[in-house]
């Protein structure tokens, strides 16, 4: 009888520690992928995330929720993951919005999500890309229909979603470097999140080493292409970007620090950048940019060649910083247009089309996508600036002759401007 109830209590026992251990036992949590990022951040319900919107708050709070599980620190402002701003929205689309303390109806809030991780280092690299967007189009959008959801799939959740795919690699990482993740705010009213965060920093901005930017990194081509711009603002990205490409990429390079983009914003500041972009499409800034369209496998290559690149350039120390040649300044102005998209992408001898917009007059004269315009009337288009001052010597209503390469064939066609 007592050795009966020994047992009992024996069994009793087990079964209370068992039950203590397995619920002290956490369930794993399942690694959050790039397209689930990109599914929520693109998905209807947040209407476009536009500056100053319920969904763009939806969206910074998404991004807050997944800085705190990667295991960032708040570094926005007064202690919090955010940082916000509020501006004038100016009528004039060629004026820059002005920043305001006074909210009134007539201002805008955009948000800055900032997280950190802090290696003790003495340098800080700052990695960001802009989750803002169109809304429902309006100004900015290239659809001609009536408003619909700008979802911005390519533009630019996709540079977020690598953006949080670096954080989680790099907050397990042993580095030298300290690291600040912004999502900016406000990039398609130009620039303004970015902006705002070069003039009123939370970290100390001496101390910054060099900004990494992502802004639309989700169409990786079969070409493999991903252009690469900034690489002439500091001596050492030429040699770090091509001794760490083990991905197969084909590196269109671009020395210039000036783009429109958010690295602009740091490169005015003297501070190094690398821009990353796979490219312009014909759903560029309408409502067709959407999840199921990105190439999620040519992400995950992306974002393992700009872990390479950080990862090397971690015993650089504070990157020095080189001025470059503002390219934008250069381009000639024009009074006619072709009617294509160019592929910024293409490295090769002329300028090729990317895509053709409707009665204009690259398709009445019969130009395709994938042409390659090697001259205009008398004038070699050698490469993108050749096309462009070329183009700049024709006045509406003048007739030329237009040479393309078509996958080897070189054909000519008569257009009228």
């Amino acid at each position: 009888m007592i050795l009966h109830k020994n047992n009992d209590m024996r069994s009793i026992l087990i079964l209370f520690i068992l039950l203590i251990t397995l619920s002290c036992t956490e369930t794993p949590k399942e690694a959050v992928s790039m397209e689930q990022d990109v599914a929520f951040l693109a998905d209807d319900n947040l209407k476009g995330r536009q500056t100053g919107t319920e969904g763009e708050l939806e969206a910074a709070a998404y991004i807050e929720k997944r800085f705190s599980e990667i295991g960032l620190s708040p570094k926005g402002a007064s202690g919090a993951f955010t940082q916000t701003f509020s501006f004038k929205q100016s009528s004039n689309p060629h004026e820059q919005s002005e920043y305001t303390q006074t909210i009134t109806d007539s201002t805008l809030t955009g948000t800055n999500v900032i997280g950190y991780i802090d290696n003790a280092g003495d340098n800080i690299v700052v990695i960001g890309a802009h989750y803002d967007h169109l809304g429902m189009g309006g100004e900015g959008s290239l659809d001609r229909e009536e408003a619909a959801v700008h979802n911005g799939a390519d533009d630019n959740a996709s540079g977020v979603a690598v953006m949080l795919k670096l954080a989680e690699a790099l907050n397990h990482a042993e580095s030298k470097n300290n690291f600040l993740f912004i999502a900016f705010s406000g990039e398609e009213m130009g620039l303004l999140g970015s902006n705002f965060f070069v003039k009123n920093p939370t970290i100390d901005k001496d101390a910054v080493s060099y900004m990494v930017n992502m802004d639309m990194v989700g169409r990786l081509n079969e070409e493999n292409t991903v252009a690469v711009y900034g690489v002439g603002t500091s001596s050492i990205f030429k040699q770090t970007l091509f001794a760490n490409n083990d991905q197969g990429l084909n590196i269109a390079e671009h020395d210039s620090g000036i783009g429109p983009s958010d690295h602009t914003s740091f490169y005015l500041a003297d501070i190094p950048v690398l821009h990353f972009f796979t490219g312009q499409h014909a759903d560029y800034h309408k409502p067709t940019d959407d999840a199921d369209k990105l190439n999620y496998k040519g992400m995950e290559k992306i974002s393992a060649y700009i872990l390479n690149v950080v990862t090397d350039l971690d015993d650089a120390g504070k990157l020095p910083f080189r001025k470059t040649k503002n390219e934008s300044e250069e381009v000639p102005a024009f009074k006619v247009a072709l009617g294509v998209v160019p592929d910024y992408l293409y490295s090769g001898k002329g300028m090729r089309i990317d895509g053709v917009s409707e009665d204009k007059p690259a398709q009445k004269a019969g130009l395709i996508k994938g042409d390659v315009v090697i001259k205009l009337g008398d004038l070699n288009t050698n490469d993108m600036m050749g096309y462009m001052r070329a183009l700049a010597t024709f006045e509406e209503g003048q007739s030329t002759i237009v040479t393309v390469d078509r996958k080897g064939e070189i054909l000519e066609f008569d257009i009228t401007f």
